[in-house]
């Protein structure tokens, strides 16, 4: 493994709630909640990239201009770039970017998910157990939940074509 992939994954693994494991026979991939947001090639040579990460569009157009990074292959427009050469950036810089990667992918998450992630229930709803959290003392109250069933949409009336033929 070279140096730059220990870096990448000491650094990736403090981000909370990171999963990693290898894909596609020599990726490296960093995860939160199934979803990536780091790559990084343990066989370089198999490869034209080293690292690949996501950014915002406006990050994007700034870094696809800087000598070393491309637009990352199959990923180029959901806003991933990667590095051919690891010392494109500083190692703050390139630390500074997969955070942020992090939380881009950690934003689309879905909102459920996020406050699972964050160990809160989303917006003090209502749980299937018809209990909720008061914002007063945190504790659990019984609350009455209304379920509201889905209109049935009307039908359309059928309308019958008049036969041409009239019977006699």
């Amino acid at each position: 493994m070279a140096n730059y992939v220990d870096w990448v994954r000491k650094f990736c693994l403090t981000l909370p709630h990171t999963t990693e494991d290898v894909q596609w026979e020599h990726d490296l991939l960093f995860r939160i909640a199934g979803k990536i947001y780091c790559v990084a090639n343990l066989e370089p040579g198999l490869g034209p990239t080293k690292i690949a990460f996501k950014c915002t569009p406006e990050k994007f157009a700034e870094l696809v201009e800087v000598e070393n990074i491309i637009p990352a292959p199959y990923m180029a427009r959901n806003h991933w770039v990667a590095m051919t050469e690891v010392d494109a950036l500083r190692p703050a810089g390139l630390q500074e970017l997969i955070g942020e990667s992090y939380k881009l992918v950690m934003a689309k998450l879905p909102k459920r998910t996020q406050a699972e992630l964050s160990g809160t229930k989303p917006g003090g709803k209502a749980t299937s157990s018809g209990t909720k959290k008061t914002a007063s003392k945190g504790k659990k109250k019984k609350v009455a939940v209304k379920r509201v069933k889905p209109k049935a949409k009307k039908k359309a009336p059928k309308h019958r074509k008049k036969s041409s033929f009239a019977s006699t």
